[in-house]
């Protein structure tokens, strides 16, 4: 009796073995014969539109559970994030004011206008999307995976875009950027939007104007040879970044001269008022002037002084917020495929926290002059 039944499960078990090839055999026909219609214009049946749109949502919110999002309603944080979506977003997705692209209403499926409706996704799943990228979708994974504080800046901004008006929007993703109003000559050129879309005085300033998200770092005065340095390595994918990469990539090497020198020859802005902490300050001034040899730290101004190589950074007035970012950087491990990177790495390590936020704090409080050095 046992062997009859064994018998009956394995007879089952070949029939579905057999079905399941003979299923795979007819889609690897149709596939090869062409019978599908791949066209987007097509659309999908609507079972099969339901179907993806089923699978990818748990598909989401599984690998979405173990991530456990930072406070997100930082001001330099939502900044930091509109000027990436104005640049790299906004032509499929939309932006208050500016209608999703006609061309990315017709792509398969169409991405949803965020303004109106972004589906109620959680901050751990749209940090996940934006990471990752959608397959299928035409949603493309973050150029730098590892850049997770970029990634969250994006999530910051997009928790609050369905809340702004067209001008408040224009503000964070332009900056202090002023465009003035298109003539019908200016909209037949293919330049004038492209220069919009990626002009760096977006997050960056330009004359008069300096960086809206303190999270930027400030590029004014800064010597021309560590810019083109920089931009060089940010095109060469060595110095990672979802923002600078794709920006970086589409520069030639005379427009990198060009924007190096640009922004070496601008006047620094002066330091923003504010309450200062002196004994920070002052453990900040011993670090930079002396350095901590117990703990092998140099003194920063062996590098980052207006005496040092025009390789390297000059740090008198730099946003506080942004140069804490890039030591946290350095202390997980990331840019060291650079030669700065692979200089700094190691120090950062020997900082703590509250050294960090000492020696940030002191050169930000500096006043950098025109030419490199440092106004008291």
């Amino acid at each position: 009796m046992a062997n009859a039944n064994f018998r009956r499960i394995g007879k089952v078990l070949a029939w579905m073995a057999a079905g399941f090839v003979g299923l795979a055999a007819a889609a690897l026909l149709v596939a090869w014969v062409g019978l599908f219609n791949v066209a987007a214009s097509r659309g999908h049946w609507a079972i099969v539109d339901w179907f993806l749109a089923f699978g990818m949502r748990n598909s989401v919110e599984l690998r979405a559970m173990a991530i456990s999002p930072p406070p997100l309603d930082n001001p330099d944080l939502i900044a930091l994030g509109a000027g990436h979506f104005h640049g790299g977003c906004a032509f499929c997705h939309g932006a208050p004011g500016i209608p999703v692209s006609p061309i990315a209403h017709h792509m398969l499926p169409p991405p949803p206008d965020l303004t109106t409706s972004m589906r109620p996704w959680a901050d751990a799943e749209l940090f996940w999307i934006v990471k990752h990228g959608i397959k299928y979708t035409g949603m493309p994974g973050w150029v730098a995976l590892n850049r997770e504080d970029e990634i969250w800046a994006v999530v910051a901004f997009l928790r609050k875009i369905p809340t702004f008006e067209p001008t408040r929007y224009r503000e964070l993703a332009l900056g202090d950027l002023k465009l003035s109003r298109q003539t019908g000559k200016e909209l037949a050129t293919v330049e004038s939007n492209q220069q919009a879309a990626g002009a760096c005085a977006r997050c960056h300033g330009a004359e008069g104007t300096v960086p809206g998200s303190a999270l930027v770092p400030i590029l004014h005065g800064q010597p021309a040879e560590f810019l083109a340095r920089a931009l060089q390595e940010y095109a060469k994918g060595s110095r990672r970044s979802g923002f600078m990469q794709p920006m970086a990539s589409g520069l030639d090497a005379q427009e990198i001269r060009r924007l190096a020198d640009y922004y070496s020859h601008l006047a620094p802005p002066q330091p923003k008022p504010g309450t200062v902490d002196r004994s920070l300050v002052e453990r900040g001034r011993q670090l930079a002037t002396e350095g901590d040899a117990a703990n092998r730290v140099p003194a920063c101004n062996a590098c980052h002084a207006s005496t040092a190589l025009a390789d390297y950074p000059r740090l008198a007035g730099q946003n506080a917020p942004y140069m804490a970012r890039q030591l946290a950087l350095w202390r997980s491990g990331y840019h060291t495929a650079t030669a700065g990177g692979a200089i700094m790495a190691p120090i950062a390590l020997r900082l703590n926290e509250r050294d960090i936020a000492a020696v940030t704090a002191y050169f930000a409080s500096l006043r950098a002059a025109r030419d490199g050095g440092v106004q008291r």
